[in-house]
Parts: C-alpha cells; sequence; structure tokens
C-alpha cells in the first residue's frame, strides 16, 4: 500500500445508481464542515434557497465568497447550545452514484457518535490539517474504523493552501496515517491532498498540485466498490422480519417470511436451516417487489417460501444448511459503551440481535482499548464509562445464531439495552463464539 495509492483513479465507473454509505470523521477545526459543505456544493446537491441563506449569512459575517461550512452548521449550533449532539445524516448524488453521507463530531467526547455514524459506513474519509498532520484523534477514528472493519479509508490532507501546496509535507503525513493504519489492520487507504476551502481535488483537480496524479475525492467516491458490507462469498444470512399470512381466496395456504438479505445469495431450491430451532426446508420461491425471481442477494428486501409448514416467528434467521452458524449462549464481543450510566460485571440486561430480544447477563470485562495509544488494552477495568472502548463477556437466556463482527457486520452486531427503562447502553460487535465452564 501506498502513500497516494493512486490505484483508484484508473478504476472503472460505478454502475448508474449505486449507493455508498459514507462517514467523515476529524478534529476540530479541519475543516469537516467545509468540506461536506464543497462536496454539496459542488455536486449541485444544494437548493437555490440554502445557498441564498449561506451567501446572506457569508456577507453578514463581512465575507466576500459564501462559507460553505454554513451548509452544515446545524450540528454545530447544538454544540453551541449545549445539548445532545448526534450523527447528521446528509444526502447528495451525481449521475453516477448517490450518497449516504454521516457527518459525525470531531470532539472526544463524542466518540459514541463516530461509532453510531460509521456503523454502516462503506467507506471513511478521515480529515487532517495539513499544518498539524497526524494527531491523537486522527488515530482516534482510525483505530475506530479498524475496529469496526470499515473497508475503504480515505486520509484527505486538509489545507494544503495554507502550506504552499508542498508536496513534501502532504507525503509525509501520508506515510505516517498509512503506516499506522496498517499496524491497525485497515485493509485500504487512499490519501488525497485537498483544499476544502478553495475547491482543490474535491470535485475538480486542483491546478496547484501537479504533482498529484489520483483521484479528487468525488471522484474516488464515484469509483470506490460500494454495497460490500459483507464478503461476495459470504453465506447467506435472511433475517425474518416479519410473517406474512394474506388467506386469500387466491392464496389462501400462503405463507412467506419477510426480511431484508443481510448478507450472500439465497436462491429456489436452497436447502436451509432455520435457527435457533435447528428446524430444516427448501426454498421454494423468492418474492422481490411483487415478482417471482430464482435468486436473490444482500441487501435486496424479499419474502421466502419454503417448502415445510414450519413454527418460523420475527427474530429467527433462515440459512443455507451448509453455511449455517452454530448458535450459542456464551458471546465474547468489542463494545462501545454509549449510556452515561457505567456497564459493570453483574449488570443485567437486554440483548437485541437484529429483531430478536433476549435477557443477557454481563459476566466478565476482560479489557478497555485505549484508542489514543492505537488498540492498547487495558486489563480488567471495574466499568466501562460513556464513550469507552472494550470487551465483554455474556451469557444469554436464549441461544442466539451468531456470525462474528468479521463475517457479517449485521448478523455479527448487537445492541445492549436496559430493561428497566429501554435506553440502549452498548453497542457490541461479536467477536469468536465460545462455550465457558
Amino acid at each position: 500500500m501506498t502513500a497516494t495509492a493512486t490505484a483508484t483513479a484508473t478504476a472503472p465507473a460505478a454502475p448508474p445508481a449505486t449507493l455508498l454509505r459514507l462517514a467523515t470523521a476529524g478534529s476540530v477545526d479541519d475543516g469537516k464542515s467545509t468540506l461536506v459543505g464543497r462536496l454539496l456544493h459542488d455536486s449541485k446537491s444544494v437548493l437555490a434557497d440554502q445557498l441564498e441563506a449561506v451567501e446572506h449569512a457569508s456577507r453578514q459575517r463581512g465575507l466576500k465568497d459564501p462559507d460553505l461550512a454554513l451548509l452544515t452548521d446545524g450540528l454545530r449550533a447544538e454544540r453551541e447550545q449545549g445539548i445532545t449532539i448526534d450523527v447528521a445524516y446528509r444526502y447528495f448524488a451525481t449521475p453516477v452514484r448517490r450518497f449516504i453521507l454521516a457527518d459525525t463530531p470531531g470532539h472526544v467526547q463524542y466518540t459514541r457518535n463516530m461509532v453510531t455514524g460509521a456503523s454502516t459506513a462503506e467507506l471513511t474519509v478521515v480529515l487532517v490539517d495539513a499544518r498539524n498532520g497526524v494527531v491523537e484523534q486522527t488515530r482516534r477514528h482510525a483505530a475506530i474504523a479498524a475496529l469496526l472493519r470499515v473497508p475503504h479509508v480515505v486520509l484527505a490532507v486538509n489545507k494544503m493552501d495554507l502550506v504552499g501546496y508542498d508536496e513534501k509535507v502532504f507525503a509525509a503525513i501520508a506515510e505516517e496515517f498509512t503506516v499506522y493504519t496498517t499496524e491497525l489492520g485497515v485493509p485500504e487507504v487512499t490519501a488525497i491532498p485537498i483544499s476544502a476551502l478553495a475547491g482543490d481535488n474535491v470535485v475538480e483537480p486542483s491546478a496547484n498540485m501537479d504533482w498529484y496524479e489520483g483521484p479528487t475525492v468525488l471522484r474516488h467516491l464515484e469509483t470506490v466498490p460500494a454495497g460490500h458490507a459483507a464478503p461476495a462469498d459470504a453465506p447467506a444470512r435472511f433475517p425474518v422480519q416479519y410473517v406474512i399470512r394474506p388467506r386469500t381466496a387466491r392464496h389462501p395456504d400462503y405463507r412467506g417470511y419477510a426480511g431484508r438479505i443481510a448478507s450472500g445469495v439465497l436462491r429456489v431450491g436452497d436447502p436451509v436451516t432455520v435457527l435457533p430451532s435447528g428446524l430444516t426446508s427448501t426454498v421454494t420461491g423468492i418474492d422481490a417487489l411483487g415478482t417471482s425471481v430464482a435468486q436473490a442477494s444482500a441487501p435486496q428486501s424479499v419474502t421466502v417460501l419454503l417448502a415445510d409448514d414450519l413454527d418460523i416467528c420475527r427474530g429467527d434467521l433462515i440459512a443455507p444448511t451448509a453455511g449455517a452458524p452454530a448458535t450459542t449462549q456464551d458471546i465474547r464481543a468489542t463494545v462501545c459503551h454509549l449510556h452515561e450510566r457505567p456497564l459493570r460485571e453483574g449488570d443485567r440486561v437486554l440483548l437485541k440481535h437484529g429483531s430478536h430480544t433476549v435477557r443477557a447477563l454481563v459476566r466478565r470485562l476482560p479489557h478497555r482499548i485505549d484508542l489514543s495509544e492505537g488498540l492498547a488494552q487495558e486489563p480488567d477495568p471495574a466499568e466501562l464509562t460513556v464513550n469507552d472502548i472494550g470487551a465483554v463477556v455474556l451469557r444469554t437466556t436464549e441461544p442466539l445464531p451468531l456470525d462474528t463482527y468479521a463475517a457479517c457486520r449485521l448478523t455479527g452486531s448487537f445492541i445492549l439495552i436496559d430493561p428497566e427503562d429501554g435506553s440502549t447502553l452498548t453497542a457490541g460487535m461479536v467477536g469468536e463464539a465460545f462455550t465457558t465452564s
């Protein structure tokens, strides 16, 4: 992996109407809001009245040009008011691809929000101020991307105009970041020198950095592979969300199982196992948007028909018999604690996996992760507090069909819920399932 990673510059264009989920991350004042504003503005994704309001506010501040950071200033206003901060989602599109962008806060105390925003992302853009280089918060964001197994990371070295568009400055930052993320196991890094304020290499190539031959930020977003939240050869996983029984004269015996395929491909004729019961059957039909199809793949929403009349309900998992996951009541996972109430050994919680909720016991807290030091572990913490990331050992009252998070992000994740008030306590990523004595 090279610092500039220019291979994606020649990648084929993505098929029309594909969707890419991405998240932005960066330290305070690295220019994240300006970058998002520039992407929205230069991709023609800003309504005329929004742009007019930004231009008016910019003039009131004595600025000659529109301050594009104001396009995303709602989140900043929340910070100033001291109210709850959440991830802000931006939607935009080009003729090539549609985008859902999770704009995450940069402050250390909002680590949980970066985890929330990046949990479904296929790509993370990490901003770095060219004057400051890689700082502790940069390493923190890279570590979170590694923990969440985000397949693509973009290092956007911003404010290149303030360092004279110096290639050596960019190369040094890109090299340091690449070495660090390689140690963390990040599979792919693309480094791009930009000036979000001036628009250099954001949407249009920069005339000020002719030494850079790679893609612009938008070009990379349009061409990077999308829709690979799970490996292409991953076994099919179909969590049941709803049982359809129309009982009409035309379909008196119709029984379909509706949901969204979490990974892999499901085909008519596949022998399948229903978990956690272990009952087996064969797929006899797949309905997609009212049309019968021979096969369907993630992330399609479909209705599955089976040969046998089985007792299947919401929360069950249908999987190919040959690659069905094991069921277990003992779980080891990496978690990010989201709530002000700490998580401690002995806590009784609810565990929600897909659409199935069971009771669980926190048996042990093996370690806490120090993100400022890569993924260094602090063993046996007394508790996990808000924004902490660490390991948890759980015991559930019922067996669950679990994949590891590395195998499938959807069926390998869960949340822990306070049984008293229903608030979300913790987001978890399943490690290897194991049996305890």
